[in-house]
């Protein structure tokens, strides 16, 4: 686990993990350019003219080019937000994916025959950007510049070593698919570009491009899993326990980065995911012990912090929802709007974890009571309450109130997944673009556990409201209307929770 630096320097943890993805690029490509040295063939080429020292002495400064250039690449393009960067970032994201393949494969001077000349090693060159344009597009094509978080954290070392099957895999099928292409193109090219000598000698050239395609292809995947395992480590936002800061105000830290930092940034992602972290376990329970401190004043700013992002995940929804039409345009129309709202569907889900987390251990560990007088329960309830009935009303389940005796597991109708109509029934997330139906379902079962969980912590106290009809008052913000349902359908929806019938 990292942990971020403190106020005064540059609290730029990114930063620090980008170095080391550099180094561990540079070293890798160090190695390969060992490799094949030690590999190439000991020969002097006539035609270039260039003794084998001054080969060895080129190629890794061209390899340690490539590697920043790769670094860069990856630099410009990644993000933890779903959407995808700018054509200008892209562009240059794919221009320095071709010069990184052009230095590498063009690196490799050793593989024309004796009898090539420089417009050979251009054409080897011209194989090499072609290998760095289709990385880049199935870089891009299957939006492998997303981060994607992982459920468990494991170590570095395992979490490398699990990437290597399938980096393996996938620069084998970009190799094959850029070597053929490039076979084919290169005969669009005038006649000295292409690789010169008897046919065993061109036939060996052939496969030693090949295989250094394999090569540069393997350490680039091995690279990007390097990316993914590096950057979506937790990264623990609080001062060291030793410290003042730690006894005087530990949570300044996580709650400027989660205030003050950019939207849907990779420092935002790791702030969240560090607060989701320190809520759920007891790895650093002074940490959680502070945020029950007795003014109330930080437990306030986390659950603000936490409910911001919810509610808008919940009003996007609504607003796609609203003036629902079955008319094909219309319908396209709100369902990109759909997928847009559930683009921040790892910050909510983390949000959720967070809030039902912490009202949950609250009723332990909260020794002046701070999440009931605040009325944050109310306000976590009936946020997370709001942001479940929407999100069902996307996959198709009625939200208006319903009599008792219509309610349970086997009394829900779900709505053709290919239509949809006005009024209490809506299904518009059917569609398999971007996984929309099944981020739904997931978003759907993230919330039905955070409230469950709060449910089994409060489940007596809830109850015995129930008895009393004021669950409403208690645990259902009053003269605030939700952003989405009404406030009969959340004390109905809360009911069927307290019963665990809720599906």
């Amino acid at each position: 686990m990292d942990r971020a630096p403190p106020r005064g320097a540059p609290r730029d943890a990114v930063g620090q993990r980008w170095l080391a993805v550099f180094v561990f690029q540079a070293a890798l490509s160090a190695a390969a350019s060992a490799l094949y040295l030690a590999a190439s063939p000991r020969r002097r080429h006539a035609r270039l003219g260039v003794p084998r020292g001054l080969l060895l002495a080129l190629h890794p400064f061209l390899s340690l080019a490539a590697a920043g250039l790769l670094a860069l690449a990856f630099l410009v393009s990644a993000s933890p937000h779903p959407r995808a960067p700018p054509v200008p970032r892209r562009s240059l994201a794919a221009s320095l994916l071709a010069a990184a393949g052009a230095l590498c494969v063009g690196a490799a001077a050793s593989l024309v025959p004796e009898d090539s000349g420089w417009a050979a090693v251009a054409g080897m060159e011209f194989r090499g950007a072609v290998l760095g344009a289709v990385f880049a597009a199935h870089y891009f094509g299957r939006r492998r510049w997303l981060l994607q978080f992982p459920v468990v954290q494991r170590p570095p070392f395992y979490g490398l070593k699990m990437g290597l099957l399938p980096s393996g895999k996938r620069a084998l099928k970009v190799s094959l698919q850029a070597f053929f292409l490039s076979f084919i193109l290169i005969f669009v090219l005038p006649q000295q570009f292409r690789i010169r000598g008897s046919i065993g000698s061109q036939i060996i050239a052939q496969i030693g491009i090949f295989i250094m395609s394999t090569a540069v292809a393997f350490c680039w995947e091995i690279s990007h899993h390097f990316v993914q395992v590096v950057h979506t480590r937790r990264c623990s936002f609080a001062p060291p326990q030793s410290t003042a800061a730690a006894e005087t105000n530990p949570t300044e830290y996580i709650l400027e980065t989660l205030e003050l930092s950019d939207p849907r940034s990779l420092m935002q992602y790791l702030a969240y995911q560090d607060l989701c972290a320190v809520s759920e376990c007891n790895l650093e329970p002074w940490r959680r012990a502070a945020f029950f401190e007795e003014s109330g004043e930080t437990y306030k700013r986390i659950v603000t912090a936490c409910l911001k992002p919810l509610e808008e995940f919940t009003s996007k929804i609504a607003e796609a929802l609203e003036g629902f039409s079955s008319e094909k345009p219309e319908l396209l129309s709100q369902q990109f709007k759909l997928a847009a709202a559930f683009n921040d569907s790892q910050i909510c889900t983390w949000c959720a974890r967070t809030l039902s987390s912490l009202t949950a251990r609250s009723r332990q560990e909260d020794r002046y009571g701070v999440a009931q007088l605040t009325g944050c329960n109310a306000a976590v309830m009936s946020t997370l309450l709001s942001a479940l009935v929407a999100v069902e009303a996307c996959l198709g389940k009625k939200t208006n109130p319903q009599p008792a005796h219509s309610l349970g597991p086997a009394s829900i109708k779900w709505a053709n997944f290919s239509t949809g109509r006005k009024g209490n029934v809506t299904a518009i997330a059917s569609t398999q673009r971007g996984g929309l139906h099944t981020k739904a379902f997931s978003m759907a079962d993230v919330l039905r556990t955070s409230i469950y969980q709060m449910v089994s912590a409060f489940e007596h106290d809830m109850r015995a409201n129930a008895k009393a009809s004021s669950l409403e008052k208690n645990w259902i913000s009053e003269g605030r209307k939700p952003v989405f349902g009404s406030q009969a359908v959340l004390v109905q929806k809360l009911s069927l929770f307290i019963e665990y019938r809720a599906v």
